[in-house]
């Protein structure tokens, strides 16, 4: 198996990966790690202070907002929560610390990562009726490294009225998709067969030609993107025509016309890989994190084998 990532990308959180020399159920094993076995940070537990308190100014707030505790914690849970995987962080059921507790005592620096959020609603004497608390309003205790990314901070948590407060620790911890969604760090997996573009009939290719379309970087779908060799290799604009010649496909009453002057010619072996993350982990770190699942997978089981047919 050859991975090679595709020219443009990663853009932002997304991806390409051309992966050639394989077949689809190898490919198909990939998506799969990623989607349920990459492990993630994800926030698992939120203590929440509950009651009535008075600022400094005799003020007195309450723990209540419009968000039931459950439904505050379940947007909690969904916030993705920045994975550093060098800071050594393990799983809570293999931490030296905590493997042998109950549940509820579960949680230490080696295995958790501690938040915390204290907010309250707009003054009596404000202008203001309602403020929104947002994922950037929390804090970390632990390492600086778990801050919420800034482009996640403006992610709505809830909505605070006057006389109201929210005060709450969270620890997250290691998981994977598996388990819970909270713990999958990828969306939209996929892959497709590798193809290329061929112009067969120039003259009437002229169809699509004439609707004026673009590919993503901005070049004309004519006849030179095809050059000398009446070919497209570049994965990116392959994919960027397949989308173009459904203008040109069936239903369209331009068809006939058509008559199939550009195919897609599949490649044997080959696939492109696609999905984004969450933005918990970088694209290029969870494919690897994927790779190095499957091959411990693997080593496990060829060592069982080996020791059963001793």
């Amino acid at each position: 198996m050859k991975t090679e990532i595709v020219e443009g990308w990663p853009q932002g959180h997304e991806i390409r990966i051309l992966i050639s020399e394989t077949d689809a159920s190898q490919v198909n094993a990939i998506r799969r790690a990623l989607i349920a076995d990459v492990p993630k940070l994800a926030i698992t537990r939120v203590d929440f202070s509950q009651g009535v308190n008075q600022d400094n100014k005799g003020e007195v707030v309450e723990s209540v907002n419009v968000l039931p505790d459950e439904v505050l914690a379940h947007r909690l849970a969904m916030i993705p929560i920045p994975t550093a995987q060098d800071e050594g962080l393990v799983f809570p059921n293999e931490c030296v610390n905590c493997m042998d507790v109950v549940e509820k005592d579960k949680g230490c620096p080696m295995c958790q990562v501690l938040y915390t959020l204290s907010a309250r609603g707009p003054s009596s004497d404000s202008d203001e009726e309602l403020k929104t608390v947002y994922a950037g309003d929390i804090t970390t205790i632990s390492d600086p490294v778990f801050d919420i990314r800034d482009e996640h901070k403006q992610i709505p948590l809830t909505v605070l009225s006057k006389g109201q407060f929210l005060e709450f620790y969270a620890f997250a911890v290691l998981g994977r998709g598996r388990d819970h969604a909270k713990w999958s760090p990828v969306a939209a997996v996929g892959f497709r067969p590798h193809r290329v573009a061929v112009l067969n009939k120039p003259k009437k290719a002229s169809v699509l030609f004439d609707l004026g379309l673009t590919t993503t970087d901005g070049k004309a779908i004519d006849a030179k993107l095809f050059g000398k060799d009446k070919k497209i290799t570049n994965i990116n604009h392959v994919m960027d025509l397949e989308n173009a010649l459904h203008q040109v496909g069936e239903g369209t009453g331009r068809d006939n016309a058509f008559d199939e002057a550009i195919t897609l010619e599949t490649v044997d072996g080959a696939y492109v890989f696609t999905y984004e993350t969450d933005g918990s982990l970088d694209p290029v770190t969870a494919f690897n994190m994927a790779l190095d699942e499957l091959k411990n997978r693997f080593t496990a089981l060829s060592e069982d084998l080996i020791s059963a047919l001793a």
